[in-house]
């Protein structure tokens, strides 16, 4: 009898052990703070495109973590395309999900995309050179950072990567806190 309870409670230990090492978190992701967007106004995108590039980065960027196991510069990338995206558009289910699931310490799977990793680099980088042309600071800044995100999603496009260095030159590194860390909150006045 004794040997029966011992042997329960070995077995007892090990599986406790197991549930709480798969309820740990693989890795640590510190998810983008989007309270308001940056983009009020003057931005060259209706709201049906906003929600479309929007879908579009958060859905690479899980797919991306998904197929790199989590690693850091996943996880870096995942930060900065889920913050642009949720400035963007705020809702988006993607967006949101994958952020929730991130933060929780939870691999993503992997879903289907409209475009591949090469056509996605290529509309982003043509979609930065139309924001260039339409001028005002909140269409520089898009499209500063989707030819940010381009080179990273595809690191062969020769015209995203001339336009990353060229950006680098003439306006320095793009400051991604801006899309991942809200400004603080304002004091109430009395």
């Amino acid at each position: 009898m004794i040997r029966f309870l011992r042997q329960a409670c070995l077995l007892w230990f090990f599986v406790g052990t197991g549930v709480a090492q798969e309820a740990a978190p693989s890795f640590a992701f510190k998810g983008p703070i989007v309270r308001e967007s940056i983009f009020k106004e003057g931005l060259g995108l209706l709201d049906r495109e906003r929600d479309e590039y929007a879908g579009a980065m958060a859905t690479f960027a899980t797919n991306y973590v998904a197929e790199k196991k989590g690693n850091k510069a996943s996880l870096d990338f995942a930060r900065k395309a889920l913050g642009l995206a949720l400035h963007l558009s705020s809702r988006n289910k993607r967006a949101m999900v994958t952020k929730f699931q991130l933060g929780k310490g939870i691999l993503p799977k992997a879903v289907e995309s409209e475009y591949s990793p090469k056509t996605l680099a290529a509309l982003f980088v043509t979609r930065a050179e139309t924001l260039f042309e339409q001028k005002g600071a909140n269409n520089l800044l898009l499209a500063r950072a989707l030819i940010d995100l381009a080179v990273t999603i595809d690191p062969h496009n020769d015209d995203a990567i001339y336009a990353y260095e060229l950006q680098k030159i003439d306006y320095g590194e793009l400051k991604w806190e801006d899309f991942t860390e809200a400004p603080k909150a304002k004091a109430p006045t009395p």
